[in-house]
């Protein structure tokens, strides 16, 4: 059974839908198959179209999209790049990857239908008179008729100035003949100057409502279901609070080492690599009001306030509420200095200082080389006031939600429940919901929501300039602190474990445990 209504708390380019999954009632904000810009042309610009990111995610999303018939019918996709190909070229490139990351859902039939709106133009970002040839090519290729365009900077972080800046002088940002939208990929700025120095290159171009700033983790459905699941519930909002919560875990761990991508790891660490985007993202969505409609400036603006809300660490806080680690082998990796001091693996415990949260600490973990590749969100309640079963001398545990958003999107509750012929004895039994489960298609890729909704103009999964500079300012001083001696050790850890063993110390130091437990749900 399924019912489908439009709201005005859905944006326009969303339909919230109501669906029996597995006897489960799920309330859901999903976007509509109908784009909003199909009554105009649309023209996608991808800066960096010989790159992995396009034909690894972009490419493969875009063609998904099409096979749904969620583009806008008269949708072109122009590559532009310094590699010297033709179109042609560039499409049987793209196929041979599109096929392999579409898995079964790849049609030769399909992929041709798509590729004939593929085009390809050599560019170079660091040439102006280039940007002089691509709008007169873009220029033709719409034929003067009203067209969308969407620029999608999908190339070094170091030329997103370059190329914004170029799409200003060539009066290429202009609504005259329909929207202008630009996506940026992270990293937004390596610290909080280049944040807001790169964000003022973008507003001297484009307005906010045209800038949209991507995190392919806001487009995996487990988060986007964790809003959901708080505030399409009535049995979790109550207690999701500090009354209920004794601390949230967030972790993201992989289970792969650095490789090949030393060199910026290097220079980079896991602060700026996971937590300043990937982790405070999630701080935010689990821990932000409601908003009194779902739309994009309403929902970022809670997500604001809980920046705002986030303490500061000063002095010694700096090294005893931080843990900073690196995996043996590090320094051998290519690329990395022999005597590097670069962590990679944290652990921060951070307060936010608001009604709801006050007293209720977040630790935020993240790390390589670690036992396994896992994101997950874990809300600890509180143990029962008096415990009523057992002989007392055991520590039953208390409740706790498992939000499982990679690999396998789930859900699991820890639940206590009486043991079988063994009297009031009581035990830890868990209940299981997987996303997937139910879904008889495959699950979508992270930026196919993202990309649709970039298209439509739906900005409430992307980050906004004063939230990008605020997550700088919480992550800034930790840096600092830690360039300037006010640090904890740098310990070392073996590959395959959850981090150092002083992050467990760490932690009973606390009276709390790590959740290590290798993903729940598969």
């Amino acid at each position: 059974m399924s019912l489908v209504a439009t709201t005005e708390d859905c944006p326009a380019s969303r339909t919230f839908t109501l669906s029996y999954v597995t006897d489960r009632l799920i309330l859901s904000c999903q976007p509509t198959h109908l784009s909003l810009t199909g009554i105009m042309d649309q023209t996608i610009v991808i800066f960096g179209a010989s790159g992995d990111l396009t034909s690894r995610k972009l490419v493969p999303a875009l063609y998904q999209l099409f096979q749904k018939n969620r583009l806008p019918k008269n949708c072109r996709v122009v590559g532009v790049s310094r590699s010297p190909l033709t179109s042609a070229e560039w499409q049987q490139k793209l196929e041979a990857t599109t096929a392999e990351f579409s898995g079964a859902s790849f049609s030769p039939s399909g992929w041709n239908q798509f590729a004939s709106q593929l085009h390809y133009l050599a560019c170079d970002i660091n040439r102006n008179s280039d940007f002089g040839k691509l709008r007169d090519y873009l220029d033709k290729l719409e034929s003067d008729s009203p067209s969308a365009r969407l620029y999608y900077l999908a190339t070094l972080p170091h030329l997103y100035t370059q190329a914004v800046t170029q799409l200003g002088v060539h009066n290429m940002a202009t609504e005259g003949t329909g929207p202008r939208r630009v996506v940026i990929e992270k990293p937004f700025g390596t610290d909080l100057t280049s944040a807001h120095q790169l964000n003022q290159a973008l507003h001297n171009v484009f307005g906010e409502k045209q800038i949209f700033r991507i995190d392919h983790y806001l487009g995996k459905e487990t988060v986007q279901n964790l809003l959901v699941l708080r505030f399409a519930n009535s049995i979790f909002e109550p207690i999701w609070n500090r009354n209920y919560i004794d601390h949230v875990q967030i972790t993201v761990a992989e289970e792969l080492m650095v490789g090949r991508r030393g060199g910026y790891y290097d220079s980079a660490g896991v602060l700026r690599d996971f937590f300043q985007n990937h982790l405070l993202q999630l701080l935010t969505i689990t821990a932000m009001e409601a908003p009194p409609r779902f739309a994009a400036d309403l929902v970022r603006d809670e997500k604001v306030k809980v920046l705002q809300a986030v303490r500061p660490l000063h002095h010694q806080e700096f090294s005893s509420h931080t843990i900073r680690g690196q995996y043996e082998g590090y320094r051998r990796e290519p690329g990395v200095s022999h005597d590097s001091q670069t962590a990679t693996y944290a652990a921060i415990q951070l307060q936010i200082d608001n009604w709801r949260w006050n007293g209720v600490p977040f630790y935020l973990r993240s790390g390589k080389a670690m036992s396994c590749r896992t994101t997950q969100i874990v809300i600890q309640f509180r143990k029962p006031p008096h415990l009523l079963f057992g002989d007392g001398s055991t520590d039953i545990g208390a409740n706790r939600l498992v939000i499982q958003i990679q690999p396998a999107e789930g859900i699991q509750l820890h639940f206590q429940s009486k043991v079988p012929d063994g009297g009031m004895q009581p035990r830890l039994a868990s209940l299981d919901f997987r996303f997937q489960k139910g879904y008889s298609k495959q699950f979508p890729d992270a930026y196919q929501p993202l990309l649709l909704d970039a298209i439509n103009g739906d900005a409430s999964l992307f980050a906004r300039s004063d939230e990008v500079e605020l997550a700088w300012q919480i992550v800034d001083p930790i840096l600092n602190a830690w360039q300037n001696g006010n640090a904890p050790p740098l310990e070392l850890y073996k590959p395959g474990e959850w981090g150092p063993a002083t992050s467990h110390q760490w932690m009973q130091q606390f009276h709390r445990e790590w959740f290590d437990v290798c993903p729940i749900i598969h």
